[in-house]
């Protein structure tokens, strides 16, 4: 994909809504830098309101998280390794949410986008949606270098048996919440305390691991937004 062919101007700043505009849609997004997992699942909250009500346009929170680690819906999935006390010894806090999926993890580095859209108005299911953000995720990877593949029964995305994203959604009145989390260059060893949506033996990449190379987390953003304009308008 080449990235020029858009003609959206994309600004970021933080905590503030950018529109984006096209002649097809407009696409709201937040570029929250670096936000508390707390603060940002209420952002999430007040917009989900909002867009249920038609108050503002299908919206993107893009993010990096303080180390944290998110337990899902689905408790036979939420296998911690060591202790929360342990973890807090280690400054991760544990958290419950109602989310999809298992355990995960997160940390600096690691690119989180979570959509708040209208699956009704754009015109896609559950399971399109998610394969949406496969694709998304597969494309940005490969502008930085990496090709991964999806897994059949496993949202998320691979490099052969390593997992290098992780997919969780929920959906409200036909809108979207929580997300879709790529590691780019963070610590990797904050999944050795749990085991990652409840699997066994998986091991988690990321870009920084796979290639050897480190991207400014702007530049990723900036991938990621325009793709999120080709996928969503």
């Amino acid at each position: 994909m080449q990235i020029n062919e858009f003609a959206a101007k994309i600004i970021f700043v933080k905590k503030i809504p950018v529109t984006i505009e096209n002649n097809k849609s407009t696409l709201q997004i937040h570029d929250c830098g670096l936000g508390k997992y707390e603060e940002i699942l209420q952002l999430q909250h007040e917009l989900l309101d909002e867009r249920q009500q038609d108050e503002i346009p299908n919206t993107v929170i893009i993010v990096e998280h303080p180390a944290i680690i998110t337990l899902g819906a689905r408790q036979s999935l939420n296998k911690l390794l060591i202790s929360r006390e342990k973890l807090a010894e280690k400054n991760i806090d544990v958290v419950q949410i109602r989310r999809g999926g298992g355990v995960t993890a997160h940390n600096p580095g690691q690119l989180v986008f979570y959509p708040v859209m209208n699956l009704q108005k754009l015109r896609l299911g559950i399971s399109e949606y998610i394969r949406e953000l496969e694709a998304i995720g597969i494309e940005l990877l490969i502008e930085l270098g990496v090709k991964s593949t999806r897994r059949k029964g496993f949202p998320g995305l691979w490099i052969s048996e390593r997992k290098i994203a992780s997919i969780g959604v929920r959906v409200s009145k036909f809108v979207t919440y929580h997300g879709m989390a790529i590691n780019i260059q963070n610590d990797l060893s904050i999944f050795e305390f749990i085991r990652p949506c409840g699997l066994e033996n998986i091991e988690i990449t990321s870009v920084l691991k796979e290639t050897g190379k480190s991207h400014t987390m702007v530049h990723v953003k900036k991938i990621l937004s325009q793709l999120l304009m080709k996928h969503f308008s």
